[in-house]
């Protein structure tokens, strides 16, 4: 039996019970680490480990929002859409479907200027 590493490493971080609540809940609004620690009921250096796991393997999206007072804080959004497992001929095949940026709702200023920048990079 062959296994993709990378398959391995996505199961791993999906069978986290806290990682799947912040992909859960960033799925339906983008939100900070406050917001994400209370509707998931976790600390906030819980929220900030599973985040940077979820971001290690690109499940998961970091935007700065900016205040009208000028602060910013960094919200976050799921880029999974789906994830599949497929077993045949003795190996299995993973894939992993991911959102395009453009697809989260409540895009403000920040957000134009960030996908601006990252069609800027594709080029």
């Amino acid at each position: 039996m062959s296994e993709d590493p990378a398959l391995g490493d996505v199961l791993d971080v999906l069978s986290d019970e806290y990682a799947r609540s912040i992909l859960a809940a960033t799925s339906v609004k983008p939100m900070s680490a406050q917001q994400l620690a209370d509707e998931c009921d976790m600390s906030k250096p819980t929220v900030y480990r599973r985040v940077e796991r979820l971001r290690e393997h690109d499940l998961l999206e970091e935007r700065t929002e900016i205040q009208e007072d000028g602060n910013h804080y960094s919200v976050y959004a799921a880029t999974l859409s789906e994830f599949s497992v497929e077993l045949e001929d003795g190996s299995f095949e993973a894939d992993v479907d991911r959102r395009e940026p453009e697809a989260f709702p409540g895009q403000g200023e920040a957000d134009t200027a960030d996908r601006f920048a990252k069609m800027w990079e594709n080029l």
